[in-house]
Parts: structure tokens; C-alpha cells; sequence
């Protein structure tokens, strides 16, 4: 999964690229299993249990930051860990075990990720919550376009139904083109690369070990994680101002301006995957927002808005906050959008007429050359010889179309069946932009394609509920454009691996059938456990916010934001789109350096604790590579996940606990001496 999965979601490379451009270790003779061979019930259920474990970690982030780091890397090496654990306790107990094989692995990190995938794209901490009454009545029940009408409670039933309805037209949108998207244009898909390299490593002697030792270190750091986080919950008492996680380690001053090092596992995880530019643009927003621009406007208190509204009165300063953060998310997709299919529109031309310049895998003409050309043919020949065929794909399209088509208007009754039938007319094409942009640049756009739908589809709607047609018609557009993406990824993933393309689109299925139901049973954990989306909750479920006023923005227009807030969100729009130009502009060794207007809009809103987390984790890897670079490279992201994962593990005891209403024992506090 790729950048802008506007989870936010950070993903970069997972290993560095060897020098052979991803050629496969592997021999002439090698024996490559039947498609049905590679998907296993040991490898399912596998899959069901990281799956289950990763939506709980993706829930979590999309709840409190939204910002959630590609987990790519612990789904392969968990996945090999556990079989590989499975396998060998069978083998000593005398059982006869069918050897596990990178195949198996490729499904089982697939499985996983369209399992964990829908936590993101089914919208549980952005479209979908924001349906609810708690962001309708935090928003206020007299702002202008917020009706009591456009409100949808939270549901297991129709969450469930939702999910099955909109979640597998995706996977049939694009399956026709798989030989055009990942053989006839080479699209690199950078992160399925890097991903088949990782489990390729798995799969030799040399590999194996260092597989071993990553495991090894990823279960050292889950468990400190998790036992820091129970450490934790025992000072952190009744409501939101005691314990670590409001540790005034700056000052009180500071803290007050919400810059304090909260001791959270899961953000300094964060940091240590997410690249050194997305941590320090995240530092620089906070920096820039709530060390100079909201005090600033606080200042002006009484005479640009009044001082006397409650701190999440959109009328106020909260108004300035969650709309400047908009205006830089809409600013950095609308560039990265228009980019993306500029060069995607460029580059098929270029294919028309001339030999392409893709960023292919180079082929060679030296004495290897043989070699590696025989790998290749292999790869070509596995990867064409089980077929999907294109009438299934077009009639699954179809069908599943016309079932959504019918059943949306029941679940969203303002969003009507010809409006359902638009969307899934064009969504092919928009499916398909995005597929080739993710498969160029790692960027994966489908939140901007849900942007633009809600805009879109509220504004036709208009008054009467155009709310709920706008984030409804997010969903759909986001898990079509979202998936497509991801399906190809995989047949990447699978093409580098000599898995069968059948196994990769039948582990997607399967995986997303998963997703369908562990993604809202776990978001159900949290919401019967935690007060979601209140404001002084750790569950502040930021986005549901943001895209409900977007949906309003869409039918009302711009008519009651605070004074000058439309000016400076205009501003701020700019800004992100010549950031962005001025990133492609100039050398690559300066590009570097210019923050990333998506990372920095979070913490306007959010606050910059989350920040300072991810800035320590940033720190810690940059002084860890120079300290000793191949370690950095090989044991980060085991430590980065291990810290992630023990964190999010603790969630599932506290959600209990919270659920039988037992209370932390202690609430740790602190106050200034008095004077």
C-alpha cells in the first residue's frame, strides 16, 4: 500500500534494491506448486489471525492520528515466522508437513494485507464515522448545512453488508489488464518489489537466518511494548489529563500548547518506519500550527471570532483548525492527482510511438545475460500460465455492480441507484489512473478520488441529504480505486515470487471476504469499549470531522467560516500546490529536504504531542544508520513493528477492561508549585 492511502499512509521501500534489479534466487529445477497448492488452510489460518491483529493496529491509528505506517514488512516476516513455527512443531512430533514455500508466503502477506487493508478503506475513522450523531452534535446541531437527518449510527449489520456490497468490484475492475499493467509497461510497483525481495530472502539459507533474527527481535520489542503499555494504564485513571500519555516532559508552558513526549510504543514505531522527510514535515506542521499560527489567532480573540465559544465551536478557533488542515490534505492531493495522470496520460503516448521510458527493470547483455533472460521467461510464463479470464472479470464487474447498485440506495437512502450506477461506470477508468500512478511512483491516490466523489456527489444531492449521499459515495469510489491498486501490487509481488496470478486475485478474494467481517468486528471493539470520536477521548477519530465539514463545504459552500479563514485556507491551498511543484522542480539532493504539505496538515489539528513521538523514532534511526547502517537496514523495521504491534496487542485487554468498566488504579498528575 502506497502513500496517500490517506490513511495517511507512509510506505517506502523495504529493502534496499540489490544490484541484480530483483532477479530471483533461484535454480532451473526449482519446483513451482499448483496455484491451489499455494493457498493453504494452515496459511489462512494464518492469515485470519495477523489480519484480526492489523485491523486492531490500523483502527487504533486511524482513531487517534490517522497517520498509519505500511505494516508489509511484519505481515510477510510474521506470516513466515508462524508457519515456519507450525511446520516445524508438526516435524518434531513425527507429522509429515508439506514444505512451506515463498508461494505460500506471498499468499499469506496478501491474504493479510486486503484483510487489513478495509480498517482503512471502509472508512471506519473517516466516511463512515462521520455519519454519526457524535460528530453531527460536535460540529453543533445549529451549524448551517449539519442536519439531525443526515445521521447513520454506527451498526455491526449494515457496516457488515456495506463492506460486501462496495469491497470486491475492485478486484474485478482491472483483472483484464494485469499483463498490460505489469509485463507490457514493466510498472515497478515499488512496494510489491520491494515486498517479493523481502520474502525471496526468506526463502534461502542466508535468508532464513536473518529472517530468524528479525523475528527474534520483533518479539523482544512486542513484548516490551506491551508490557510498557500495561505499565502505563495503571497511572492513567478516569478521563483524559492523567497518566504518561499527558507527561509534561517540555514544560508546562509547552504542554498546554499540546508539545509533550507521551511514551506512546506505536508513534516512535512510526517514526522509525516512516522516511526521516515525512517525521520532520509532521514536527514542522505542529511547529508552524501550534507554536505560532493558532496563538496567533487567539490573539485576535473577541475580534475575529468571539471569545466566549467553547473550544469546539466551529465558529472559532477550531473552525481555523479544521479547515486550514483541509485546505493543505486537498492542496497536496490535487497536485499530486493532476501530476500523476499528466504522466500517466504521457508515458501511454510515449509507448504508442516510441520504445517506452518507463523506470523498468533494465535488462542485461553482458555474460549474465543468459541467465537472468531465462529468469525472466520463467517469471512470464508462471505468471501467464493460470489465466483469470476476462468474461469472469467483466461479469463479476457487472454483477456486483448491479447488486451494489441496488442495495446502496437501502443502506444510504439519499444516495440514489442512478447516482450508485454513475459511479461505477467511470470508477473503472479512475481505477485504473490510480494503478498506473501507484505503479510508477508508490503513490496509491484513492483518498483524493474519494475527495473529489464526496465534493462531487454532495453537491448534486445539495440540501436534502447530500451529507450522507457525499460520504457514502466516498466509500464507494475509495475501495474501488484503493483495491485496484492493491490487486496490482500484488500480481507484482506475485510476478517477482513465480506465484500464480490465479492464487494472488483468489488469496485477494479471500482476504477481502475477511477484512469484510474482522474489520467491523474489531472497530466494534472500540466502539463499545472507548468514547469515540469526543474530543477529550484518546479516540478522537480526527477525520471523522474533517470529512463531514467537506461534505457540508460541498452543500453549502463557503459561507460560514470564521473572518479571514477563507483567506488563509486559500493560502495554505497554494502553498501545499507550489510546495509539491517546487519538490519536482529542483535537484533530487535539494527535494529531499522540502517537507511533505500532506504529513505537516495532521498535527494542525490533532496536536503535536504525536509529533515529537515520531520525531524521537526518526532520531533514533538516524543515529542507529550511522552508527551502523546494515543493522538499521535490517533490524528497524522488526523494532519499528515489534513496538506497533505490542501496543496495539494491549489495546484488545484494555478494550475488556474498559468494556467491565474497570478503572485505572492510579491518575498521575501534574500542576505548577504554588507561588
Amino acid at each position: 500500500m502506497g502513500t496517500e492511502n490517506n490513511r495517511l499512509e507512509i510506505s517506502t521501500p523495504l529493502l534496499v534494491e540489490p544490484q541484480n534489479n530483483g532477479s530471483i534466487e533461484s535454480d532451473d529445477f526449482e519446483e513451482i506448486p499448483e496455484w491451489k497448492e499455494q493457498i493453504t488452510i494452515r496459511g489462512l489460518a494464518v492469515s485470519a489471525l495477523l489480519g484480526t491483529l492489523f485491523c486492531i493496529i490500523t483502527h487504533k491509528l486511524n482513531l487517534t492520528v490517522g497517520i498509519i505506517p505500511s505494516l508489509n514488512v511484519a505481515a510477510g516476516l510474521l506470516g513466515f515466522f508462524f508457519v515456519k513455527s507450525w511446520t516445524g512443531v508438526l516435524s518434531k512430533l513425527g507429522f509429515s508437513v508439506t514444505p512451506f514455500t515463498k508461494q505460500e508466503n506471498t499468499v499469506i502477506q496478501t491474504c493479510v494485507v486486503a484483510c487489513y487493508g478495509l480498517a482503512f478503506s471502509g472508512g471506519f475513522g473517516s466516511y463512515l464515522i462521520a455519519m454519526d450523531e457524535r460528530t453531527y452534535k460536535l460540529i453543533g446541531t445549529e451549524y448551517p448545512g449539519n442536519r439531525a437527518e443526515d445521521v447513520i449510527n454506527p451498526g455491526l449489520a449494515w457496516m457488515i453488508g456495506f463492506l460486501f456490497v462496495v469491497s470486491f468490484l475492485g478486484l474485478f475492475s482491472l483483472v483484464p489488464l494485469r499483463k498490460v499493467m505489469v509485463l507490457d509497461y514493466k510498472l515497478t510497483y515499488p512496494s510489491g518489489t520491494a515486498t517479493a525481495m523481502l520474502i525471496n530472502s526468506f526463502h534461502t539459507n542466508t535468508g532464513a537466518e536473518l529472517a530468524g533474527k528479525q523475528v527474534h527481535c520483533l518479539g523482544k520489542y512486542l513484548g516490551i511494548s506491551f508490557f510498557w503499555s500495561c505499565f502505563k494504564w495503571f497511572f492513567s485513571g478516569v478521563g483524559d489529563s492523567c497518566g504518561f500519555d499527558n507527561f509534561p516532559t517540555l514544560g508546562l508552558e509547552l504542554y498546554k500548547n499540546t508539545f509533550f513526549f507521551d511514551f506512546s510504543p506505536t508513534y516512535v514505531g512510526c517514526g522509525l518506519i516512516c522516511p526521516h522527510i515525512v517525521n520532520c514535515s509532521v514536527l514542522l506542521g505542529a511547529i508552524i500550527s501550534w507554536g505560532f499560527l493558532w496563538p496567533f489567532i487567539t490573539q485576535h480573540a473577541g475580534d475575529w471570532y468571539p471569545a466566549d465559544l467553547g473550544s469546539n465551536d466551529f465558529k472559532g478557533l477550531y473552525g481555523y483548525k479544521v479547515f486550514i488542515a483541509i485546505s493543505l490534505i486537498l492542496g497536496d492531493g490535487l497536485y499530486n492527482l493532476i501530476k500523476i495522470i499528466s504522466l500517466t496520460i504521457k508515458e501511454i503516448c510515449n509507448k504508442r510511438t516510441t520504445q517506452s521510458n518507463l523506470p523498468v527493470l533494465t535488462e542485461t547483455t553482458d555474460s549474465e545475460g543468459s541467465k537472468l533472460l531465462a529468469e525472466e521467461r520463467k517469471k512470464d510464463e508462471v505468471f501467464l500460465k493460470d489465466r483469470i479470464p476476462t468474461w469472469l472479470a467483466a461479469s463479476g464487474y457487472v454483477g456486483l455492480a448491479a447488486i451494489s447498485t441496488a442495495t446502496m440506495p437501502v443502506i444510504f437512502p439519499p444516495l440514489k441507484w442512478y447516482l450508485v450506477l454513475g459511479a461505477y461506470i467511470v470508477a473503472p477508468a479512475l481505477a485504473f489512473c490510480n494503478s498506473y500512478g501507484t505503479g510508477l511512483t508508490d503513490w496509491n491516490l484513492s483518498s483524493t478520488y474519494g475527495k473529489i466523489g464526496l465534493f462531487l456527489f454532495a453537491s448534486l444531492v445539495g440540501n436534502n441529504g447530500g451529507v450522507i449521499a457525499g460520504l457514502a459515495a466516498c466509500g464507494v469510489m475509495m475501495s474501488i480505486v484503493s483495491t485496484a491498486a492493491d490487486l496490482m501490487q500484488d500480481f507484482k509481488t506475485g510476478y517477482l515470487t513465480l506465484s500464480s496470478a490465479k492464487s494472488m486475485f483468489v488469496s485477494q478474494l479471500v482476504g477481502t471476504a475477511m477484512g469484510c467481517v474482522i474489520a467491523p468486528l474489531t472497530f466494534w471493539l472500540f466502539w463499545s469499549a472507548f468514547d469515540i470520536g469526543l474530543p477529550d477521548s484518546p479516540y478522537k477519530a480526527p477525520y471523522a470531522v474533517i470529512f463531514r465539514e467537506m461534505a457540508i463545504l460541498g452543500v453549502q459552500g463557503f459561507s460560514e467560516l470564521p473572518k479571514h479563514c477563507l483567506a488563509m485556507c486559500f493560502g495554505f491551498f497554494v502553498a501545499a500546490f507550489l510546495v509539491n511543484f517546487l519538490r519536482d522542480i529542483v535537484p533530487k539532493k535539494i527535494a529531499q529536504f522540502i517537507p511533505i504539505p500532506m504529513a505537516m496538515a495532521v498535527p494542525f489539528y490533532i496536536g503535536a504531542y504525536f509529533a515529537i513521538d515520531m520525531f524521537v523514532g526518526t532520531v533514533i534511526l538516524f543515529i542507529w544508520e550511522r552508527i551502523n547502517r546494515k543493522d538499521a537496514e535490517d533490524y528497524a523495521g522488526a523494532v519499528a513493528s515489534g513496538l506497533i504491534c505490542g501496543d496495539g496487542i494491549w489495546t484488545i485487554p484494555s478494550a475488556v477492561l474498559s468494556i467491565f468498566r474497570i478503572n485505572p488504579p492510579i491518575c498521575m498528575t501534574f500542576k505548577p508549585t504554588s507561588g
